[in-house]
């Protein structure tokens, strides 16, 4: 944005909106014409200054790390005591400690005149892609997080050298300034709005203006300690505000650019509006957003079981595995898993279902929080009355005539789990599993797939063609989704090629630290097994984990220390308190 529209008035500019006062528009206006004078502030900054300002975000973020955590459990009625209270460091600072750590080094590495790949193996994908190994690339990640592994697919047609070429973004141009953005934050995880708000400022170079989805109100004090260092040159503002706030501030003609992470629905509101003047706009494609938009907005996700040789403990594992799935944040969760695909010819399906149930029923009890969350479990009871209902959450097994719709096409955004069947073994099984997902499932926001270490070797190269197949912005295989999202040198964003006229999951990625271009998923490979049942003589082929447990597991007896622990590493690093959290992961 060039300084002779900066200097305009927000306020002549704005769409007059009858539902705010003078006050508050005038309150909103200036938060805007902080950002566009900071947004001259910003590019006038070496990307070496921009690594010293990130690394005090970063000292200020450890310095309300307990605070933010305890803050967002309290919201979501989650007591000191509650065995689950720990999602809320990993979910929360843990997630944007590691997210700051990557752009500090993204940065560095420019600074020093280095590629962000330097160093990091890129190899091909299926069907001529390029792919970017992009986790673990520290010796901590690759110790505690050992068996894990993610890799960003790049589109079909770039190559290696173009991924490099192009990895950086705006970082590359930073003295070309990309406006000022506004950010509508998320209201279920609390890293999603200071994450979008670093990704607008890094990947485009666009200063934000953050709007807090009022579930989030209590932590805006935590947010505006954090984010401190950006405020004070112009560079953030937080604002909080209802749906009238969002309408005035969508409508902002000083405003570049809009993100949001929330449902379809809303943003075909801020595109087209509502009513039947949407209809109109729509059939004439003529949306009243009068700028670019990116989205995450979630969907249906399956959790594809590849039938195999399982044995007792695997069918235990990851039953809780699944209902981790669905349940952490009480399934308040864009990328919660919804769908499990077994299959009908898999001799152990009976066994796995009896282990689904017993995990499923003997997680822990907590709130269901999230407003409407409460209504959309009542409809799933409504639509299958057979289902199980287990107090705070809700079982769906789609058997003989049951009409699955329902399930294939609401994203509950609650505890409502559930399960169907497609025919076949092997290889027939999974391709047939896959095109379920895909042509069945609503969105492409991120799929999971669970399989034996024997049984993906028996498919070889079907597997990995199987996976290319899956049209799913993030991919989990033998982990969850989730994962990719606190992993922050993955992508975060649905499937390419979502429209406003059809939005689905949403358009465009985010966390990507690497900053790169063209992407088209991650996929993230775990263990199949815990330690120690992952030591290779127990393991037939599987990959090596330290973890017993995954402390994000909600059957996780020590989960809540573990998560506490790990991002107070995180924070202030500290052998003698790692060493007392792996103690406490070894009693998973």
């Amino acid at each position: 944005m060039t300084s002779a529209t900066t200097t305009a008035t927000p306020a002549a500019k704005s769409a007059p909106t009858s539902e705010l006062s003078a006050d508050e528009r005038a309150r909103l206006d200036s938060a805007i014409a902080d950002l566009q004078t900071g947004s001259r502030t910003w590019t006038a900054l070496t990307l070496s200054q921009r690594v010293t300002l990130l690394r005090a975000v970063r000292t200020s973020v450890a310095a309300t790390a307990e605070d933010w955590a305890s803050t967002a459990a309290a919201s979501k009625g989650l007591d000191g005591r509650h065995p689950l209270r720990g999602e809320e460091w990993l979910s929360g600072p843990y997630s944007v400690l590691g997210a700051l750590d990557a752009y500090i080094e993204t940065l560095s590495r420019l600074a020093a005149g280095t590629n962000p790949l330097e160093g990091i193996t890129i190899d091909r994908a299926p069907g001529g892609r390029t792919r970017v190994h992009a986790f673990p690339l520290t010796g901590i990640d690759k110790l505690l997080l050992s068996g894990y592994t993610g890799e960003v697919w790049l589109e079909p047609g770039v190559t290696p050298n173009a991924a490099r070429a192009a990895a950086g973004l705006a970082q590359r141009t930073p003295t070309v300034s990309g406006g000022v953005g506004l950010v509508l934050g998320a209201g279920n995880i609390t890293s999603i709005p200071v994450l979008d708000v670093l990704y607008e400022l890094l990947a485009h170079n666009r200063t934000a203006l953050l709007k807090v989805n009022p579930t989030q109100d209590a932590l805006v004090p935590v947010y505006k300690r954090a984010f401190a260092p950006l405020i004070e040159p112009g560079l953030v503002r937080i604002v909080r505000g209802g749906p009238e706030v969002g309408a005035y501030l969508t409508g902002h003609t000083e405003l570049a650019h809009v993100h949001i992470t929330g449902s379809a629905a809303t943003l075909d509101a801020i595109v087209w509006g509502t009513g039947a003047a949407a209809k109109r706009r729509r059939r004439e494609n003529r949306p009243q957003l009068k700028k670019p938009i990116t989205a995450e907005l979630g969907g249906v996700s399956p959790i594809i079981v590849v039938p195999g040789d399982w044995s007792d403990a695997d069918l235990t594992y990851h039953a809780e595995h699944v209902a981790t799935m669905r349940l952490q944040n009480s399934g308040h969760n864009c990328i919660a898993g919804q769908v499990v695909i077994l299959s009908s010819d898999w001799a152990q399906a009976d066994a796995f279902r009896a282990a689904l149930r017993r995990a499923y029923a003997n997680a822990p009890e907590r709130p269901i929080w999230y407003p409407g969350s409460p209504t959309r479990m009542h409809r799933a009871a409504d639509d299958y009355p057979d289902a199980l209902v287990l107090g705070d959450r809700v079982l769906v097994e789609i058997d003989g005539d049951d009409d699955p719709t329902a399930l294939q096409n609401t994203e509950y955004f609650a505890p409502v789990l559930g399960v169907v069947t497609v025919a076949g073994t092997g290889q027939e099984f999974l391709d047939a599993a896959v095109s379920y997902a895909n042509d069945q499932l609503q969105g492409t926001l991120g799929a999971n797939l669970l399989i034996a270490p024997s049984t993906e070797r028996a498919l070889g190269s079907g597997f990995e063609r199987a996976i290319a197949n899956l049209r799913y912005g993030s991919i989990a295989i033998n982990g969850w989704t989730a994962f990719g999202f606190i992993t922050p040198t993955m992508t975060w964003g649905a499937f390419p090629g979502n429209t406003i006229e059809d939005v689905g999951s949403g358009i465009g990625v985010v966390h990507n630290a690497l900053l790169l271009d063209h992407v088209e998923r991650s996929v993230i490979r775990g263990p199949f097994r815990p330690l120690p049942r992952s030591l290779p003589i127990l393991n037939g082929g599987g990959r090596l984990t330290i973890l017993p447990k995954p402390p994000w597991f909600v059957s996780s007896r020590t989960g809540a220390a573990v998560s506490e622990g790990l991002t107070r590493f995180r924070a202030h690093g500290g052998v003698l308190g790692l060493v007392k959290t792996l103690t406490k992961a070894l009693r998973a």
